[in-house]
């Protein structure tokens, strides 16, 4: 097996995963996902997370490979989730002198996931463990996106094993380290990990970004996704964007419908967009495209518009189910615009208005309703509810 080196004695022995369809039974993954996990061999010898148990007899095999008959003196745990801690309860009947390092956070949460309470060493932010030339330091960066969530630097090697934190969906193919891919392909999938999975936390995540600013840092070892070493600004820069809720010119045209006229509202509001010189124009069928994918692009873009059709007096419900899940993840400072239409009883507008009173975000102009399909009147207000967002846009340029 083709052992991989961050440095002479810190190895990657973490697994690509491309058989399970969502990850964390929910958000799709198409190019699969990695559970990335690192051994450090010095006078103690150390692992730095596990992996997804599916996988233990596979990551046992690489922990062989490299140690033979020698055992493994600590185990960091910088984050419970099972897709990180999965394969404990088995590393601990391998090597039962084994001691978990975590935070106070940490064993309560390992307690109850694994029933394991013996052999711990609690550390708090700051803390320092030696096993030999390498020296450990602890920083805890809660609810990014666990509460327990820490990362763990190696000072020795200057490396940042991040957690969560500059992860990304995707598994490695062929290529480990951000220099050995197209980074456009992981941006992608970076920001859809990011916004999805720890987007709700984005001011935690300013938080943790700002304690390790001081941090002297040759390498980010996350655990899912590439190992950054030649691109380390460009992708801390990409996290102080996204989670500031800095975005681009552009706007996400959303919409739900049954027999076809609000997705002629949403392609008449999407026509305008384009004559009114928006160049970044995407348009979601909520009912087709997963909510992590729309949710990635409104991180992304500035303007926001939301059409649903009535159904049962109430929003059409893969709309509502979008329009739940931005209230949730917190998303702020975007312009919105609400559209829809209705057969012979109304809901789907009046409730993405109430969807516009919860979110808090900038309206650019009265709601446009039609009954039945768009008449002379609904198409013009329509093309002027796209000319007020294209308006609000140019403000800001």
């Amino acid at each position: 097996m083709h052992k991989i080196k961050l440095s002479d004695d810190i190895y990657f022995i973490g697994v690509n995963d491309r058989r399970t369809a969502l990850f964390e039974n929910f958000w799709p993954l198409p190019y699969g996902v990695t559970y990335n996990s690192y051994l450090i061999v010095d006078e103690k010898v150390c692992l730095v997370d596990t992996v997804d148990r599916k996988f233990t007899d596979d990551y046992f095999d690489k922990i062989d490979e490299i140690l033979g008959d020698r055992a493994v003196d600590y185990v960091v745990i910088n984050h419970v989730e099972p897709d990180h801690s999965g394969s404990l309860k088995a590393l601990r009947d391998k090597y039962p002198n084994i001691t978990l390092v975590g935070n106070k956070k940490t064993f309560p949460m390992i307690e109850n996931f694994y029933g394991i309470s013996e052999d711990t060493l609690t550390v708090e932010d700051g803390d320092e463990l030696i096993l030999g030339k390498h020296k450990l330091n602890f920083y805890t960066i809660p609810m990014v996106h666990w509460p327990e969530s820490m990362v763990t630097y190696d000072a020795s090697d200057k490396i940042l094993f991040s957690n969560d934190a500059f992860g990304s969906f995707g598994t490695h193919d062929g290529g480990v380290f951000d220099d050995e891919v197209n980074l456009a392909f992981y941006e992608e999938e970076a920001m859809r990990y990011f916004t999805n999975i720890v987007g709700k936390y984005c001011p935690h995540t300013a938080r943790a970004l700002a304690k390790l600013e001081g941090i002297d840092i040759k390498q980010i070892a996350p655990s899912h996704g590439i190992i950054w070493r030649s691109n380390i600004p460009y992708i801390i820069e990409k996290y102080q964007k996204w989670s500031s809720y800095t975005t681009d010119n552009g706007v996400v045209v959303i919409f739900g419908s049954m027999y076809g006229n609000t997705e002629k509202m949403a392609d008449t509001i999407a026509r305008q967009l384009a004559v009114r010189g928006v160049k970044n124009i995407r348009v979601y069928d909520a009912s087709k495209t997963h909510v992590s994918y729309i949710i990635s692009d409104v991180f992304k873009y500035k303007g926001v518009m939301i059409g649903s059709c009535a159904y049962n007096n109430e929003m059409f419900p893969a709309v509502e189910n979008v329009a739940r899940e931005l209230v949730h993840k917190g998303i702020k400072d975007h312009l919105l615009g609400v559209f829809g239409s209705y057969s012979w009883n109304g809901g789907g507008v009046k409730n993405l208005q109430k969807f516009a009173d919860d979110i808090k975000w900038d309206v650019v102009n009265s709601s446009v309703e039609a009954k039945g399909s768009m008449s002379a009147k609904t198409l013009d207000e329509a093309i002027a509810l796209a000319n007020a967002m294209a308006d609000k846009l140019d403000e800001m340029v």
